[in-house]
């Protein structure tokens, strides 16, 4: 009776270490100029959901940022020098009176895509993924003091599904 117990127990500790695995993404059929493949973010107080973006190198999505939170948010899509970029310049706008962002920017070679919505709203922005992958790639958001409060996700770069 001792081993049984002692070997049910081996057995929840095995099958609990396993339940903290995120699934697989399924395979994704990438979308085209013609047919965008379409791509929820929903930007919460302080956060996006899904915790990760999954894209195809190359391919053309249809992006629905969607504000679910209280407060204005945005979607900045771009590696580590974009993220900083956007950082700095929406640090300028601490102490504005409230409202809509003010109107910031940074300098092209750094502007990744920058999607401003408001809460309760809903943009849609067609974008083509770049062709290859980017390491340290992610959606930000940085009105001041979300990105430090945490409001980032990666984007993964991943295989298209495989033709059958």
């Amino acid at each position: 009776m001792k081993r049984f117990l002692i070997a049910i127990a081996c057995l929840a500790v095995v099958a609990g270490c396993d339940a903290g695995s995120p699934p697989p993404t399924p395979a994704i059929s990438p979308g085209t100029s013609s047919a965008p493949r379409e791509v929820n973010i929903i930007a919460k107080d302080w956060l996006f959901l899904p915790d990760r973006v999954d894209v195809v190198p190359g391919e053309t999505i249809l992006l629905h940022v969607i504000n679910g939170g209280l407060d204005l948010h945005e979607a900045v899509i771009g590696a580590t020098p974009v993220q900083d970029a956007w950082e700095v310049a929406e640090a300028a706008t601490v102490g504005s009176p409230p409202g809509p962002t003010p109107l910031v920017s940074v300098p092209p070679d750094v502007a990744g895509l920058r999607i401003v919505v408001a809460s309760g709203q809903r943009v849609d922005v067609v974008w083509t993924v770049p062709a290859a992958p980017v390491a340290g790639f992610v959606v930000g958001c940085h009105i001041p003091g979300h990105w430090a409060k945490g409001m980032v996700v990666p984007v993964h770069f991943v295989g298209p599904a495989p033709h059958g």
